[in-house]
């Protein structure tokens, strides 16, 4: 079985919060935390048309392949971590896959991403590839990688670990973490911050929305308006106080 990591529960109201924060805002308020690479470059969703998510990182890491242990024949085998690994899932994780961006061989393909859904996964991310990409793009499921390829894991993964840090595309991903995925990628919100940062991002959300209303009534940027000056602000507040 894989590890079981114990991590203090969040309030429901932190994860609410964050689905209705982009994944700029995020990256923005993370950097004002010292982080300045949370999010996962280089990753698309496979179906542009979902709104995006919020889930808890559980991690599956690769290595290489090698042609004596990674056969057709070792997958109904009781030590095929990657089963094991979507049958551990839990309501409201996230499969976060560290494939080494690597795109020669699909991560995985429709019947371990559909069998996450029905575990109650929230997304299915890697930084390689996905195979039967068409059928991914119809499920209620977030997906994001790379590419889509119909090449089987077996020629170029062996999964060697779950639940133990990666690397996703350049970032690191802790088992616990925070992702939030929206129609441009996934950000890593390291799961200590997440109750810290929430309120002041969403309150940036809110800003910028009323900021772009400005900007799209053909107000100049320079005075005063973006970054926004105490005037603005308090005119935001006004504005925020009005609509209450």
């Amino acid at each position: 079985m894989p590890p079981v990591h114990e991590h203090e529960p969040l309030e429901p109201q932190v994860l609410d919060k964050l689905r209705r924060i982009s994944t700029a805002t995020l990256a923005t308020r993370l950097f004002a935390e010292g982080l300045r690479q949370q999010f996962l470059v280089g990753l698309s969703p496979l179906n542009p048309d979902l709104d995006g998510f919020v889930g808890e990182a559980f991690t599956m890491r690769f290595i290489p392949a090698r042609e004596d242990l990674d056969t057709l024949e070792s997958l109904p085998g009781e030590d095929n971590l990657q089963w094991l690994g979507v049958e551990s899932l839990s309501e409201g994780q996230v499969m976060v896959i560290d494939s080494r961006s690597d795109i020669s061989a699909a991560s995985a393909g429709d019947m371990l991403v559909t069998r996450a859904l029905h575990r109650g996964a929230t997304a299915f991310i890697t930084d390689g590839a996905f195979r039967d990409g068409h059928v991914l793009a119809s499920l209620p499921l977030p997906t994001y990688a790379r590419a889509v390829t119909a090449t089987t894991r077996l020629t170029s993964f062996h999964v060697a670990d779950l639940q133990v840090p990666i690397g996703c595309a350049g970032v690191a991903v802790y088992p616990g973490d925070i992702l939030v995925g929206d129609r441009d990628g996934v950000i890593v919100v390291p799961r200590h911050l997440a109750p810290r940062i929430v309120d002041q991002a969403l309150e940036q959300e809110e800003l910028e929305h009323y900021l772009h209303t400005r900007v799209h009534a053909g107000e100049p940027l320079l005075g005063g308006l973006y970054p926004p000056s105490e005037e603005t602000r308090e005119q935001f507040r006004q504005w925020k106080k009005a609509r209450a």
